[in-house]
Protein backbone atom coordinates (compact mmCIF):
# COMPACT_ATOMS: atom_id res chain seq x y z
CA UNK A 1 0.00 0.00 0.00
CA UNK A 2 1.38 3.18 -0.95
CA UNK A 3 1.68 6.14 1.85
CA UNK A 4 -0.02 9.77 0.49
CA UNK A 5 1.47 12.54 2.74
CA UNK A 6 -1.46 14.76 4.08
CA UNK A 7 -1.18 18.56 2.94
CA UNK A 8 -0.29 21.20 5.35
CA UNK A 9 -2.82 23.41 3.05
CA UNK A 10 -5.00 23.70 -0.43
CA UNK A 11 -7.43 22.03 -0.92
CA UNK A 12 -7.19 17.55 -1.54
CA UNK A 13 -9.84 15.54 -3.80
CA UNK A 14 -10.12 11.71 -3.92
CA UNK A 15 -12.00 10.58 -7.27
CA UNK A 16 -13.12 6.89 -6.75
CA UNK A 17 -13.47 5.10 -9.99
CA UNK A 18 -16.82 3.33 -11.42
CA UNK A 19 -17.93 1.80 -8.31
CA UNK A 20 -19.08 -2.13 -9.92
CA UNK A 21 -21.96 -4.22 -7.53
CA UNK A 22 -22.22 -5.15 -4.42
CA UNK A 23 -18.76 -5.92 -4.10
CA UNK A 24 -17.63 -2.33 -5.23
CA UNK A 25 -20.02 -0.76 -2.72
CA UNK A 26 -19.35 -2.79 0.28
CA UNK A 27 -15.06 -2.07 -0.77
CA UNK A 28 -15.97 2.02 -0.87
CA UNK A 29 -17.65 1.51 2.73
CA UNK A 30 -15.13 -0.34 4.27
CA UNK A 31 -12.45 1.77 2.60
CA UNK A 32 -13.41 5.09 2.52
CA UNK A 33 -14.28 6.17 6.21
CA UNK A 34 -10.36 5.38 6.67
CA UNK A 35 -9.08 7.41 3.75
CA UNK A 36 -10.89 10.17 4.36
CA UNK A 37 -8.83 10.45 8.14
CA UNK A 38 -5.75 9.02 6.89
CA UNK A 39 -5.02 11.81 4.15
CA UNK A 40 -7.55 14.03 5.31
CA UNK A 41 -9.84 14.55 2.70
CA UNK A 42 -12.06 17.28 1.19
CA UNK A 43 -13.94 16.39 -1.08
CA UNK A 44 -15.00 12.83 -2.07
CA UNK A 45 -16.58 12.22 -5.60
CA UNK A 46 -17.11 8.87 -6.94
CA UNK A 47 -18.67 7.50 -9.98
CA UNK A 48 -21.46 5.00 -8.88
CA UNK A 49 -22.55 4.19 -12.88
CA UNK A 50 -22.75 0.34 -12.27
CA UNK A 51 -23.17 0.28 -8.78
CA UNK A 52 -26.17 -1.74 -8.65
CA UNK A 53 -25.46 -5.02 -10.30
CA UNK A 54 -23.07 -3.44 -12.55
CA UNK A 55 -26.02 -1.28 -14.34
CA UNK A 56 -27.30 1.93 -13.42
CA UNK A 57 -27.81 3.28 -9.73
CA UNK A 58 -30.35 2.82 -7.25
CA UNK A 59 -32.10 5.84 -4.65
CA UNK A 60 -31.52 3.43 -1.60
CA UNK A 61 -27.63 3.08 -2.92
CA UNK A 62 -26.72 6.30 -3.35
CA UNK A 63 -27.86 7.12 -0.09
CA UNK A 64 -26.01 5.09 1.35
CA UNK A 65 -22.89 6.25 -0.89
CA UNK A 66 -23.66 9.25 0.58
CA UNK A 67 -23.62 8.40 4.21
CA UNK A 68 -20.63 6.69 3.64
CA UNK A 69 -18.69 10.06 2.98
CA UNK A 70 -19.50 10.63 -0.39
CA UNK A 71 -19.59 14.26 -1.29
CA UNK A 72 -20.84 13.74 -5.13
CA UNK A 73 -21.55 10.79 -7.20
CA UNK A 74 -21.28 10.90 -11.46
CA UNK A 75 -22.54 8.46 -13.39
CA UNK A 76 -22.30 7.64 -16.86
CA UNK A 77 -23.96 5.22 -19.47
CA UNK A 78 -25.74 3.29 -17.58
CA UNK A 79 -27.71 6.53 -16.02
CA UNK A 80 -31.14 5.13 -16.55
CA UNK A 81 -31.08 1.36 -16.29
CA UNK A 82 -32.93 1.48 -13.00
CA UNK A 83 -36.24 3.13 -13.51
CA UNK A 84 -36.87 4.23 -9.83
CA UNK A 85 -34.11 6.14 -9.99
CA UNK A 86 -35.62 8.68 -12.38
CA UNK A 87 -37.20 11.30 -9.98
CA UNK A 88 -34.19 11.50 -7.46
CA UNK A 89 -32.01 12.46 -10.35
CA UNK A 90 -34.19 15.26 -10.61
CA UNK A 91 -34.65 16.17 -6.72
CA UNK A 92 -30.68 15.34 -5.57
CA UNK A 93 -28.33 17.88 -6.50
CA UNK A 94 -25.29 16.02 -5.69
CA UNK A 95 -26.44 12.83 -8.18
CA UNK A 96 -25.19 13.64 -12.20
CA UNK A 97 -25.73 12.14 -14.91
CA UNK A 98 -23.77 13.53 -18.40
CA UNK A 99 -24.18 17.21 -18.78
CA UNK A 100 -24.22 16.23 -22.46
CA UNK A 101 -27.98 13.73 -22.29
CA UNK A 102 -31.05 15.65 -23.64
CA UNK A 103 -32.49 18.27 -22.05
CA UNK A 104 -35.65 16.84 -21.18
CA UNK A 105 -33.86 13.46 -19.89
CA UNK A 106 -34.05 13.57 -15.97
CA UNK A 107 -31.14 14.89 -14.00
CA UNK A 108 -28.54 17.28 -14.27
CA UNK A 109 -24.79 17.71 -15.14
CA UNK A 110 -23.54 19.65 -12.65
CA UNK A 111 -23.35 20.65 -8.85
CA UNK A 112 -21.49 22.80 -6.60
CA UNK A 113 -20.87 21.37 -2.98
CA UNK A 114 -19.12 23.37 -0.43
CA UNK A 115 -16.75 22.38 3.02
CA UNK A 116 -14.69 24.85 5.19
CA UNK A 117 -15.40 27.89 2.74
CA UNK A 118 -14.38 25.69 -0.44
CA UNK A 119 -16.32 25.39 -3.07
CA UNK A 120 -16.01 22.38 -5.58
CA UNK A 121 -17.71 22.04 -8.72
CA UNK A 122 -18.36 19.25 -10.69
CA UNK A 123 -19.38 18.40 -14.02
CA UNK A 124 -20.31 14.80 -15.64
CA UNK A 125 -19.99 14.10 -19.41
CA UNK A 126 -19.81 11.24 -21.22
CA UNK A 127 -17.80 10.31 -24.76
CA UNK A 128 -19.22 10.65 -28.16
CA UNK A 129 -17.01 8.08 -29.65
CA UNK A 130 -18.37 4.59 -29.47
CA UNK A 131 -21.32 5.74 -27.59
CA UNK A 132 -24.80 6.98 -27.65
CA UNK A 133 -24.66 10.30 -25.65
CA UNK A 134 -26.52 12.62 -27.38
CA UNK A 135 -24.81 16.30 -27.36
CA UNK A 136 -21.40 17.25 -28.33
CA UNK A 137 -19.12 16.50 -25.27
CA UNK A 138 -17.09 19.77 -25.71
CA UNK A 139 -19.32 22.32 -26.30
CA UNK A 140 -21.62 20.62 -23.45
CA UNK A 141 -18.27 21.38 -21.12
CA UNK A 142 -18.04 24.86 -22.14
CA UNK A 143 -21.72 25.12 -21.41
CA UNK A 144 -21.44 23.83 -18.12
CA UNK A 145 -18.25 25.63 -17.16
CA UNK A 146 -20.08 28.89 -18.21
CA UNK A 147 -23.09 27.69 -15.87
CA UNK A 148 -20.71 27.56 -12.98
CA UNK A 149 -19.05 31.06 -13.52
CA UNK A 150 -18.27 32.69 -10.33
CA UNK A 151 -19.85 29.96 -8.72
CA UNK A 152 -16.51 27.23 -7.69
CA UNK A 153 -12.92 27.61 -6.47
CA UNK A 154 -12.45 24.69 -7.89
CA UNK A 155 -14.43 22.26 -11.06
CA UNK A 156 -13.69 18.58 -11.44
CA UNK A 157 -14.40 17.17 -14.44
CA UNK A 158 -15.68 13.49 -14.83
CA UNK A 159 -15.33 12.43 -18.40
CA UNK A 160 -17.16 8.77 -18.62
CA UNK A 161 -16.18 7.97 -22.09
CA UNK A 162 -14.77 4.67 -24.47
CA UNK A 163 -11.89 6.24 -26.58
CA UNK A 164 -8.51 7.18 -24.63
CA UNK A 165 -8.25 9.90 -27.76
CA UNK A 166 -11.46 12.06 -26.43
CA UNK A 167 -10.52 12.08 -23.06
CA UNK A 168 -6.83 12.98 -23.41
CA UNK A 169 -8.42 15.64 -25.86
CA UNK A 170 -10.54 16.93 -23.57
CA UNK A 171 -7.58 16.99 -21.23
CA UNK A 172 -5.99 19.77 -23.51
CA UNK A 173 -9.15 21.56 -24.30
CA UNK A 174 -10.07 22.42 -20.53
CA UNK A 175 -6.38 22.74 -19.65
CA UNK A 176 -6.22 25.62 -17.65
CA UNK A 177 -9.61 26.03 -17.27
CA UNK A 178 -10.53 23.08 -14.29
CA UNK A 179 -8.87 21.60 -11.63
CA UNK A 180 -8.87 18.23 -13.05
CA UNK A 181 -9.89 16.07 -15.58
CA UNK A 182 -10.34 12.53 -15.28
CA UNK A 183 -11.35 9.27 -17.13
CA UNK A 184 -14.00 6.17 -16.41
CA UNK A 185 -16.00 3.57 -18.19
CA UNK A 186 -12.99 1.53 -19.14
CA UNK A 187 -12.31 -0.16 -15.16
CA UNK A 188 -8.78 -0.65 -16.09
CA UNK A 189 -6.19 2.59 -14.61
CA UNK A 190 -3.73 4.13 -16.62
CA UNK A 191 -0.23 5.21 -15.90
CA UNK A 192 -0.30 8.71 -17.70
CA UNK A 193 -1.91 10.92 -14.12
CA UNK A 194 0.26 14.10 -14.44
CA UNK A 195 -0.83 17.94 -14.09
CA UNK A 196 -0.86 19.77 -17.55
CA UNK A 197 0.90 22.88 -18.52
CA UNK A 198 -2.05 25.12 -17.65
CA UNK A 199 -2.71 23.06 -14.10
CA UNK A 200 -4.76 20.92 -14.73
CA UNK A 201 -4.59 17.38 -13.05
CA UNK A 202 -5.47 14.88 -15.89
CA UNK A 203 -5.77 11.00 -15.83
CA UNK A 204 -7.07 8.93 -18.93
CA UNK A 205 -9.11 6.17 -16.68
CA UNK A 206 -8.85 5.80 -12.93
CA UNK A 207 -9.71 2.07 -12.59
CA UNK A 208 -12.80 0.96 -10.87
CA UNK A 209 -13.64 -0.02 -7.23
CA UNK A 210 -14.51 -3.64 -7.65
CA UNK A 211 -13.14 -7.24 -7.84
CA UNK A 212 -10.31 -7.38 -9.61
CA UNK A 213 -10.87 -11.52 -10.21
CA UNK A 214 -13.32 -11.20 -12.66
CA UNK A 215 -13.30 -9.06 -15.89
CA UNK A 216 -14.16 -5.47 -15.66
CA UNK A 217 -16.21 -6.94 -12.42
CA UNK A 218 -17.89 -9.35 -14.04
CA UNK A 219 -17.68 -13.17 -13.61
CA UNK A 220 -14.41 -13.96 -15.73
CA UNK A 221 -16.19 -17.96 -16.67
CA UNK A 222 -18.85 -15.67 -18.14
CA UNK A 223 -17.05 -12.90 -19.94
CA UNK A 224 -14.19 -15.79 -21.66
CA UNK A 225 -18.06 -17.93 -22.61
CA UNK A 226 -19.30 -14.85 -24.42
CA UNK A 227 -16.11 -14.07 -26.06
CA UNK A 228 -15.69 -17.91 -27.04
CA UNK A 229 -19.07 -18.29 -27.98
CA UNK A 230 -19.87 -14.95 -29.26
CA UNK A 231 -23.30 -15.98 -27.59
CA UNK A 232 -25.69 -13.80 -25.52
CA UNK A 233 -24.46 -14.66 -21.89
CA UNK A 234 -26.15 -13.22 -18.78
CA UNK A 235 -23.41 -11.29 -16.43
CA UNK A 236 -23.48 -10.86 -13.18
CA UNK A 237 -20.61 -9.40 -11.17
CA UNK A 238 -17.90 -10.51 -10.18
CA UNK A 239 -17.02 -10.95 -6.24
CA UNK A 240 -13.25 -12.04 -6.63
CA UNK A 241 -10.31 -9.78 -5.24
CA UNK A 242 -12.02 -5.93 -4.68
CA UNK A 243 -10.44 -2.73 -4.31
CA UNK A 244 -10.90 0.11 -4.08
CA UNK A 245 -9.36 2.54 -7.56
CA UNK A 246 -9.38 6.15 -8.22
CA UNK A 247 -7.03 9.38 -8.37
CA UNK A 248 -5.68 11.69 -5.23
CA UNK A 249 -5.61 15.49 -6.58
CA UNK A 250 -3.83 17.88 -4.56
CA UNK A 251 -4.63 21.47 -5.25
CA UNK A 252 -2.41 24.79 -3.58
CA UNK A 253 -4.39 28.05 -2.75
CA UNK A 254 -4.85 29.04 -6.39
CA UNK A 255 -8.48 28.46 -7.91
CA UNK A 256 -8.67 25.88 -10.73
CA UNK A 257 -5.17 24.63 -10.32
CA UNK A 258 -3.94 21.46 -9.15
CA UNK A 259 -0.39 21.19 -7.41
CA UNK A 260 -0.55 16.73 -8.45
CA UNK A 261 -2.53 13.96 -8.89
CA UNK A 262 -1.33 10.15 -8.12
CA UNK A 263 -3.62 6.89 -8.89
CA UNK A 264 -4.65 5.17 -5.92
CA UNK A 265 -5.75 1.51 -4.97
CA UNK A 266 -6.29 0.41 -1.41
CA UNK A 267 -7.77 -2.75 -0.39
CA UNK A 268 -10.58 -3.73 2.15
Amino acid sequence: MEQYAPMSDGVRILFVGDVVGSAGRRTLQAVLPRLRDRLLLDFVVVNGENAAGGHGITSKIAREMFAAGVDVITLGNHTYRQQEVYRYLDEEERILRPANFLRGQPGHGTCVVERGGVRLGVISLAGNLYMNSSLPAFSEADAALYALRGRADHILVDMHAEATSEKVGLGWYLDGRVTAVVGTHTHVPTADARVLPGGTAYITDVGMTGARGGVLGVRREQAIDAMLTRMPVRFETSEEDPWLQGALIDCGTEPMRAVSIVGLQEQP
